[in-house]
């Protein structure tokens, strides 16, 4: 029989400091779902991959909120920040600091890295997988192991963790590397019809805000120096049970045999993600539940439903076996919204109004999404009551004899 795995043995100790932590992040964590909405898991990944050290890569259509939710993200975090838009005329001094030149008539080459990239802690870049060569080959360096060379001086970087935006997964060969480097990737899109009032409403107060220079900025939750401190002491946090190590392997070789590739050293790294996934909830060990991480390990944006379809499974079961291990800083849908999107739909339905084809197929998909996030709450009465009205609904709109 297999052993368990531990990194280094428990410390008693640390169980109160990961409490302490672990109630600060979750303040963050409600903080940025106060500003963006249907977020709550992207929310959850960002204060992960800062405290496992680790790296993750937005992916999305313009306008979904990449860009606003990773520098409101940078202020709960104290931390050095620096962020930048790269395109393909970027050049490595805008982001690594320009020639000193002073040492350079000296005869000494090297950058002026002081409030750039080498010295920052938490970084976000914008459009990354447009960086020309130049720029890559020290990204590729600095993101694997910390470190960041100019000249013949090779120096070690703060860097926690290095976030980064784009509009598509890169299809270029040259920057496939670089794509590896992101543990998780996180696709972004655009909001369900049901979260249509609300995404008014938060945008409008988004944009007040950026109008209005005294506005009141985030309130920082936990320090860079807080996150290393955690990461130093962080294998005592790295323990497996069998029973836990046995349904990771299960799901590892599920997922490759659907073709998805996962290194092993991607495996390897992924169970920093699950100790950190733990950290965000107050545990000092992992379960079941924390193996939703693998559903943002796919390398083309398809791929990400065949992961739901394996990881799902093991996650409806976690949480029917455990009712009251509802995750802590996940934050429901709105019923009210809810309930006002399904009423719309019904009087749409059921007016004088004749649809078109597209509109009733849209209207159908909008009642799946509904269905889909009321069953999220088993516990309210109310929405479990709602499911029902969707069934019928659904048995009405499939019974007409545009649907046979």
């Amino acid at each position: 029989m297999a052993a368990p795995v531990h990194a280094a043995e428990p410390n008693p100790g640390v169980a109160p400091v990961v409490a302490e932590l672990s109630r600060r992040l979750q303040d963050g964590a409600r903080q940025l779902q106060a500003q963006f909405l249907g977020k709550e898991e992207i929310i959850r990944l960002l204060f992960i991959s800062a405290v496992a050290g680790e790296h993750l890569v937005m992916v999305g259509p313009p306008g979904t909120a990449k860009s606003a939710l990773l520098r409101a993200f940078a202020q709960i975090i104290e931390a050095k920040y620096f962020d930048y838009l790269l395109t393909r005329f970027t050049e490595p001094n805008e982001i690594f600091g320009p020639v000193d030149i002073q040492a350079f008539r000296s005869g000494s080459y090297r950058r002026r890295v002081q409030g750039m990239l080498p010295e920052a802690e938490v970084v976000f870049l914008d459009e990354i997988f447009k960086a020309n060569s130049a720029i890559l080959n020290s990204l590729l360096t600095l993101l694997n192991s910390r470190r960041f060379t100019h000249g013949n001086e090779t120096v070690r970087v703060p860097l926690i963790s290095l976030y980064a935006a784009s509009n598509e997964v890169p299809s270029d060969d040259a920057l496939s590397a670089l794509f590896d480097r992101f543990l998780l990737r996180v696709r972004v899109d655009y909001l369900d019809s049901y979260h249509f009032r609300g995404l008014l409403q938060k945008g409008i107060e988004l944009e007040a805000k950026g109008m209005n220079p005294d506005a009141e900025r985030a309130r920082p939750v936990v320090s860079a120096s807080d996150l290393l401190a955690l990461q130093r002491g962080f294998g005592g946090l790295l323990d497996f049970g069998e029973d836990f190590l046995a349904t990771f392997k299960g799901l590892v070789f599920q997922i490759r045999s659907e073709g998805i590739g996962l290194s092993d050293r991607r495996v390897v790294k992924l169970l920093k993600l699950f100790a950190a996934s733990a950290v965000f909830d107050g545990r000092t060990q992992v379960n079941d539940s924390d193996l939703f991480v693998l559903r943002h390990v796919w390398n083309t944006p398809e791929q990400e439903e065949i992961l739901q379809e394996i990881v799902g499974p093991v996650l409806d079961q976690w949480y029917e076996q455990h009712p009251d291990q509802a995750r802590i800083g996940a934050t429901p849908t709105n019923l009210q919204d809810l309930l006002d999107e399904l009423r719309i739909i019904r009087e749409t339905l059921t007016g004088s109004e004749v649809l078109s084809d597209m509109q009733l197929f849209s209207q159908l998909r909008n009642l799946g999404d509904i269905k889909a996030a009321l069953m999220r709450m088993p516990d309210n009465p109310t929405a479990a009551r709602m499911v029902g009205e969707v069934d019928k609904l659904l048995e009405t709109m499939f019974a007409s004899s545009r649907f046979v």
